[in-house]
């Protein structure tokens, strides 16, 4: 049990006593003992009250890091959804040895988070090494891509086809990350973890467009290789992520590894089984009245069903949907995000549904939960899905975008229900 002296009001902390004659334990059966406490300081000696508590923060970081096997991951968030300005929302990670920062976009259709060969050369990192085809990592591989070796140099590669008809390909090489962790109490420590990501060494289709302004993709799939599971498997975070994307002031938003815990959060399980984090979606309704949509059109089967993706920018209905949805809101309407896929039976829910709100991928639960709020708040975020919540502040603005245009668009009431989901729209479809 420490022990704890008063101190008089003022007096300073340190200098305050020359010699300080404190009881010890009786250790065994004899004499009691006493310690003589002398200066360590001249009289002279001052400390600034600040520096003192930023001393304790980092030895409270040392300790908490050390009695922890996972905590919160923050990312920083920046983008936004309008297609006018950007179009996206993409964080920033840093890798190798000495780290090299890359911004990459938010994306949870993929799994991997992949580099230019061109932006990280692995000979320039200390750290890096190459996965060779021997390597069961990349048997891992082949769950979210086309994987295959060369004979010639024994490397493990990859070939990942994008749903606009994106491409790249490449070699998968394993390095530190380095991570911004919250280990309690708002506390944040800077640590590392060795993962597999990949080195692409050609893109094609949008991937070679400019004006997308990031250096990679940053999958948060649930297969072997994302980063998601990569990290939970080595206790250093939770088998959850959440995001709150903001629409307003530039965009930005919130990206942690755990769970936001929010009083108003509603669950809907996933459906088990798929390559995407598919929902069950049942029923389309506008002004309050539900579309007569046939509810086979939303089995997920295969390649059907309804898709949570974060990188896509607009929403997608399946065909048999989007007549009845465009016509019940009558020929007034100037605009609208909801877009149609051709004879898919494939509903895609983009960041123009996902913004304004907070979205909990818990993959320990096998569900996905959210809320509406405002993204510039702080949030708390659980380290684990069941227990223990850390107060985390978002600090993640890495630079704002442009705010986004105003068009000219009438607002519809719209409901989506999926299970006993409901998600309400007006306009910017945001969910209840």
């Amino acid at each position: 049990m420490p022990r704890f002296l008063s101190v008089a009001a003022g007096f300073s902390i340190l200098v305050a006593f020359s010699a300080v004659i404190l009881p010890a334990a009786v250790v065994g059966g004899g004499f009691p003992a006493a310690l003589k406490l002398e200066r360590a300081f001249p009289t002279s000696h001052r400390i600034e009250l600040s520096k003192l508590r930023e001393r304790d923060r980092v030895r409270h970081r040392r300790i908490l890091q050390s009695s922890s096997s996972s905590g919160v991951v923050d990312f920083p968030v920046a983008g936004t959804y309008d297609p006018f300005v950007v179009g996206l929302y993409f964080t920033e990670v840093q890798l190798g040895s000495p780290p090299k920062d890359f911004y990459v976009q938010i994306d949870t259709g993929s799994d991997v988070l992949w580099i230019p060969l061109n932006f990280f050369d692995p000979t320039s990192s200390s750290t890096a090494s190459l996965i060779s085809c021997s390597d069961q990592r990349c048997a891992l591989g082949a769950q979210s891509s086309d994987s295959g070796c060369s004979s010639q140099n024994n490397q493990c590669a990859y070939t990942f086809q994008y749903g606009d008809g994106s491409g790249t390909s490449g070699y998968y090489v394993s390095d530190v990350m380095h991570l911004d962790t919250i280990v309690g109490n708002s506390l944040t420590t800077n640590s590392t973890a060795p993962v597999v990501f990949g080195c692409s060494t050609s893109q094609t289709g949008d991937l070679t467009k400019a004006e997308r302004a990031v250096d990679g993709i940053f999958g948060f799939g649930q297969q072997g290789l994302s980063i998601i599971s990569q990290l939970f498997s080595q206790g250093v975070s939770p088998n959850a992520f959440s995001h709150c994307l903001k629409s307003n002031n530039g965009g930005g938003g919130i990206l942690v590894l755990g769970e936001i815990v929010e009083p108003n959060m509603v669950y809907s399980p996933l459906v088990p089984s798929q390559p995407h984090y598919n929902l069950d979606l049942q029923s389309i309704a506008v002004d309050g009245q539900t579309l007569s949509i046939d509810p086979s059109v939303f089995t997920t089967s295969n390649n059907r069903g309804t898709i949570v993706d974060s990188g896509t920018t607009l929403a997608y209905l399946a065909e048999e949907a989007y007549g009845p949805f465009v016509g019940a809101g009558g020929a007034a309407v100037w605009c609208i995000g909801f877009q149609k896929i051709k004879g898919q039976g494939i509903t895609i829910l983009g960041d123009l549904v996902l913004k304004d709100k907070i979205v909990v991928y818990d993959l320990a639960g096998q569900r996905i939960g959210w809320a509406n709020y405002d993204c510039s708040l702080t949030v708390n975020v659980s380290a684990t899905t069941s227990t223990g919540t850390s107060e985390f502040v978002n600090a993640g603005q890495i630079g704002q975008s442009s705010s986004p245009q105003n068009t000219p668009c009438k607002l519809i009431p719209i409901i989506i229900t999926a299970f006993l989901l409901h998600i309400s729209a007006f306009g910017g479809f945001s969910f209840l």
